[in-house]
């Protein structure tokens, strides 16, 4: 079984940081059963407040999953989900929002003391539910990402591609920010620049260079916050878009990975012909990344890689990887062992590239 401990991470099995778990049109007026990070968990939108409410699963008296079992009189009479609780579908029990007990309906005692399931931090953002997931159980020290386009007139919002689950660990998807040499093998590109910035939480990657079938000059802005949120700003010629991969474990060496795109309209009045090149572009972008997902589902795992001189960024971005599965005290270790900045390739971006670039960078951090 593919493991974290054999990629030598670490002290956890599974990451700290923010994580995609459901596309928000998935959540409707029942429970959602989800399972991540090796456990089970149960999401739902609250009657009372309508805040997305996320608990364990399993009820504490005899373990029935409270998303499942949907055939249950409680569930078919639309019964189970009480103000911003939810009811155990077996024997009616009811969790509060923060997961604790708070009536069995055929007791007219009190309820028994210290019986809860845990309950864990969600919130919603680009049409998506994320959790902030701690192997400690302590509360988020760093954001969500941020980015005003999402709510722009002129900016597209594309669809989730939901990609399923890979049989694979999600330190060889955070490879990618490091190989600055598959572009060409892999996806028929060829690299002027690349470089990799560490700014605690945020690993950053920009590379760019001519792209023949655009007859244009492909420049790229990605970075990660936290170890599943991947956001690319990229610009080709007049073309200005907003790739995002969200990848999430689900078990040890399983990993759940989602795929969308913002497309930039001449207008803020965007019209369906807009929209159909917005669809379009996605579907580009998406069949890039299937190049490396055709790879990643047969090749084995790379718990070490025989990296050349030109590839100590590998490395580095593994160490960034690590501050995710060990103890928050000892972030500042990882931090302070990164460099600012490392480029494989030299040559940097020139006049108003290299001015969007640095505007970018600002307007992130």
């Amino acid at each position: 079984m593919i493991s974290s401990q054999n990629y030598n991470l670490g002290e956890f099995e599974f990451p700290r940081g923010w994580f995609m778990i459901a596309e928000l049109s998935e959540i409707g007026d029942q429970p959602l059963a989800l399972r991540f990070f090796g456990k089970d968990f149960v999401l739902y939108r609250g009657r009372e407040t309508g805040r997305l409410i996320l608990l364990d699963a399993h009820c504490a008296h005899m373990g029935a999953h409270l998303g499942r079992g949907r055939q249950t009189s409680i569930v078919v009479n639309d019964e189970q989900i009480d103000g911003d609780g939810i009811r155990c579908p077996y024997h009616g029990w009811r969790y509060n929002a923060e997961g604790v007990l708070d009536d069995v309906p055929y007791f007219d005692g009190p309820c028994p003391a210290g019986v809860s399931l845990r309950a864990y931090t969600v919130t919603e953002r680009f049409g998506a539910a994320f959790m902030w997931h701690d192997p400690e159980g302590k509360e988020p020290n760093f954001e969500l990402p941020q980015l005003d386009e999402w709510d722009l007139p002129e900016w597209i919002a594309g669809q989730y591609d939901h990609l399923g689950e890979l049989n694979i660990h999600p330190q060889e998807i955070l490879d990618n920010m490091a190989d600055a040499n598959h572009f060409g093998p892999t996806h028929g590109l060829q690299n002027e620049y690349f470089e990799n910035d560490y700014v605690k939480q945020v690993y950053i990657q920009r590379q760019g260079g001519f792209r023949a079938e655009y007859n244009a000059y492909l420049t790229t802005y990605t970075f990660y916050t936290g170890p599943g949120l991947l956001v690319s700003r990229q610009r080709i010629g007049e073309i200005q878009a907003i790739e995002f991969i969200f990848n999430t474990p689900v078990d040890q060496g399983v990993t759940k990975v989602w795929h969308n795109n913002l497309w930039k309209a001449p207008t803020d009045q965007p019209t369906d012909d807009h929209r159909k090149q917005a669809k379009e572009f996605q579907a580009e972008i998406l069949a890039a990344f299937s190049q490396d997902f055709d790879v990643w589902a047969s090749k084995k795992p790379a718990y070490e890689i025989l990296t050349l001189a030109v590839e100590k960024n590998f490395t580095l971005g593994r160490k960034w990887h690590k501050q995710f599965y060990n103890p928050r005290a000892m972030e500042g270790e990882f931090h302070s062992a990164l460099p600012e900045r490392y480029s494989p390739l030299h040559k940097e971006p020139a006049g108003e590239i290299a001015e969007e670039y640095e505007a970018t960078f600002k307007t992130h951090l």
